[in-house]
């Protein structure tokens, strides 16, 4: 047997519990044709479309809630519509841009009542809202179990104030927003994605790469590090965490939704002392710095767990 069609026999007799999400990604867009003018594709927060003479450039993101998963059927769904369009936002702030239009999938039992598929809009429609967003359409479609919202959302952002996960380089100071872990106790329902703080960002400082915490600080920052060719250092005791928790939830819970980003370690106490200015309720905390080494590294290595996986 060849080796290309042996590793393929491999492939097709693994499961998706053995490959995990970002190899399957990379296995399923192998070969994908990507179009014109795409400046990122799949691996960063969104899809990046647009010509490098454009002062404008359109971002892509899709992203689903599931019953079960993302949410309890006993959740009050305002918050369950809230939650779906806000994930989809936070990958939006990450880029530095602005959310513009969305369509909203939602498959539901028979069964459901039409109160409830009401009052999911009525959440999807407040967080539109809040953040300047037109909800132009989509589709409902029959679930013979656990009902899910999907959200389809474009956005833009200024061409040079767009950040990928690749610009980070060795040295840079590695900053995060709020505070981390324990967003199960309710916070995952109710978080506002950091659209306008990465706004802010963007427009006063130069952030070399960025990307929004949705699998855990220990599965993201990681991430972001092979992204820029980097390792990474964290300082454990300056991980700013939630009430009640520990490193470990501050680097395995996931669902935190704040912005985890790099830039020059000359401008971190610049950012610093701004920041404090700017957003007194939101802490901003140096957790690390990126480093030549491809192998990432922590205070104590039995400390650093790795976030979620959908199919871990």
């Amino acid at each position: 047997m060849k080796k290309s069609q042996s590793s393929q026999a491999s492939a097709a007799s693994q499961t998706l519990r053995h490959f995990g999400e970002d190899r399957l990604i990379a296995e399923l867009m192998r070969g994908a044709p990507l179009g014109k003018n795409v400046i990122a594709g799949a691996g960063d927060d969104c899809a990046v479309i647009g010509r490098r003479a454009d002062r404008e450039w359109l971002l892509l993101k899709t992203d689903c809630v599931i019953e079960g998963i993302h949410f309890e059927k006993s959740a009050d769904p305002r918050r369950i519509g809230w939650k779906a369009l806000a994930r989809a936002m936070s990958d939006i702030a990450a880029m530095g841009g602005l959310p513009r239009h969305a369509l909203v999938t939602i498959a539901a039992s028979p069964d459901d009542s039409v109160a409830r598929l009401k009052a999911i809009y009525s959440g999807l429609k407040k967080c539109a809202a809040r953040f300047s967003t037109g909800i132009v359409g989509g589709e409902t479609a029959r679930s013979p179990d656990a009902l899910f919202v999907a959200i389809t959302l474009t956005g833009f952002v200024e061409k040079n104030r767009c950040v990928l996960r690749s610009g980070g380089r060795a040295g840079d100071a590695v900053f995060v927003t709020g505070r981390l872990g324990g967003s199960i106790r309710g916070r995952h329902l109710d978080f506002a994605p950091r659209v306008f703080e990465a706004r802010w960002l963007t427009e006063n400082f130069r952030v070399r790469a960025m990307m929004d915490l949705s699998d855990g600080l220990g599965s993201d920052l990681p991430r972001l590090a092979r992204a820029s060719r980097c390792g990474f250092e964290i300082f454990e005791k300056k991980l700013p965490l939630n009430t009640r928790c520990t490193s470990e939830n501050a680097l395995a819970d996931g669902e935190d939704y704040e912005l985890l980003f790099t830039i020059a370690p000359r401008d971190a106490d610049s950012l610093e002392k701004t920041w404090r200015k700017k957003f007194p309720r939101l802490p901003l905390t140096r957790i690390g710095a990126l480093t030549r080494s491809h192998q990432p590294s922590t205070i104590n290595h039995q400390l650093f767990p790795s976030g979620h996986d959908h199919f871990a």
